[in-house]
């Protein structure tokens, strides 16, 4: 895939769906991970966005040899509150591993007293809602190697960020562009009637996405929503999507530019964050070799892990020291100091 003319990016697959192969990860950095005390519950705070949008997060302090070493900035999937992700980003503090979530504009903590006509866009959470958290995390460890994980669609959105470049490493969890075509089979047509016949008539009547109603997460505000519908394409197209092409493309843009390690884990039964989908993600990243690995829930000892089953306390033992050890090894493969923006 191409944003309209760049080049594809590269992929390094490590272990791909079919394979039998992967029935034990190796743990290179240390030993399989047990809980001795309950991970740390985190700070609600807030923090500026780079418009000055006040957003809200968690901060999770560290404890461990790692401590200010290396920190993470947490982008959590579209639609999805980022509390969803705090048993995880404890289990990283608690492993010495200071962890910044937050709520985009619009979602969860950071929704405005009404959602109607809040106009926020994809734009908006990349350039504004991602950089700002970066530029907290940085600010708050200067020396320190930042490291940035998402989600699910916010493997896309975490890379407009116009500070990207301070983060030295990107690690994708179960990630995509939102493109119906690459979910599985028996999802496609149910989502696509939904992304592209309800979600449009609904915003337009509601001024905002209602997906609590639906059952599909949190409300959307209505410039996220209409973008989302709008794109029925592989590429992405900013004129197609986007009320300000001229910015959608100068973000696209930024993605080329991005040289870090990129790190994208997916899951085998995942029925959204398909490897066509992981791989179609990745191919924006053009100028990065990216590791992918997909892993089957059988190899680990799991029944199913799906889309949001990683963050599941069950894949504690399995999956969470996987990323822990990606994040860990930013020290041991680039020990010099932080990328700058």
């Amino acid at each position: 895939m191409t944003d309209g003319g760049g080049k594809k990016g590269r992929v390094q697959v490590l272990v791909e769906p079919e394979s039998t192969q992967n029935q034990h990860f190796s743990l290179p950095l240390g030993e399989p991970y047990s809980s001795v005390e309950p991970p740390p519950s985190g700070a609600q705070m807030t923090f500026r966005a780079l418009d000055g949008y006040q957003l809200c997060g968690t901060y999770f302090e560290p404890t461990g040899e790692f401590a200010s070493k290396v920190a993470v900035v947490f982008a959590g999937g579209g639609g999805i509150p980022a509390k969803r992700y705090r048993h995880f980003a404890g289990f990283l503090a608690s492993s010495g591993i200071p962890v910044l979530t937050f709520d985009y504009r619009g979602i969860g903590q950071s929704r405005p007293a009404s959602l109607r006509g809040f106009k926020a866009n994809a734009e908006d959470w990349s350039e504004w809602d991602c950089g700002g958290a970066i530029e907290w995390m940085r600010s708050r460890y200067p020396n320190a190697k930042l490291v940035g994980v998402a989600h699910s669609i916010s493997s896309l959105i975490i890379g407009g960020a116009a500070n990207v470049g301070e983060c030295s490493r990107l690690i994708f969890i179960a990630a995509h562009t939102g493109y119906y075509g690459d979910y599985s089979k028996r999802y496609r047509f149910p989502m696509a009637v939904i992304w592209h016949v309800v979600m449009p008539v609904l915003t337009r009547l509601f001024g905002y996405f209602p997906a609590r109603m639906l059952g599909l997460g949190e409300d959307i505000p209505s410039g996220m929503a209409l973008q989302w519908a709008a794109r029925r394409t592989p590429e992405l197209r900013p004129e197609a999507t986007s009320p300000n092409a001229s910015r959608a493309r100068a973000m696209l843009a930024r993605f080329g530019s991005i040289k870090v390690p990129i790190i994208a884990l997916s899951f085998a039964d995942d029925a959204f964050a398909t490897e066509a989908g992981t791989r179609r993600l990745l191919s924006i990243y053009s100028g990065v070799t990216a590791r992918y690995e997909c892993v089957r829930p059988a190899s680990i000892g799991l029944g199913s892990i799906g889309h949001f089953g990683f963050f599941r306390h069950n894949a504690e033992a399995t999956l969470w020291p996987m990323i822990l050890d990606y994040v860990r090894s930013e020290l041991t493969e680039n020990p010099g100091p932080p990328a700058g923006g």
